[in-house]
């Protein structure tokens, strides 16, 4: 069974900035994706970004896309969520996800077999 927790949400106001990070407990990632997702209050989850084993496998879904930067560390065992440009919409609890594959990653929610308990951001208008 593999760990992974989030830390780095809270409050902002719309137009501010924050970082999450996705920490592997006890392992390390280089057989491993990592993938962002946000659920909001009566809303499905959805997905935000991915990364895979490399760092070179990157992908955002559209709300994401031009706003939101994930990136892994040097000792690959953290993952970083940089949201910038935030919006009110963007409120919901964030939730990293792994699976151990290779040269691929998916913010398909069914590709991830390991989930962290999230952590809030919300935006103020």
């Amino acid at each position: 069974q593999l760990q992974v927790v989030e830390s780095g949400g809270g409050l902002v106001q719309s137009g501010g900035s924050l970082r999450l990070s996705c920490a592997a407990q006890g392992f390390s990632l280089h057989a491993n994706a990592i993938g962002w997702f946000r659920q909001a209050p009566g809303k499905e989850r959805e997905g935000v970004a991915c990364i895979d084993n490399t760092g070179e496998i990157i992908k955002y879904s559209d709300s994401a896309q031009g706003r939101f930067t994930i990136s892994v560390d040097n000792t690959k065992t953290t993952v970083y969520l940089q949201l910038n440009n935030l919006k009110p919409e963007d409120t919901a609890v964030y939730y990293c996800a792994t699976v151990t594959v290779l040269n691929y990653c998916s913010v398909s929610s069914k590709t991830y077999a390991y989930w962290g308990q999230g952590t809030q951001v919300t935006v103020s208008s």
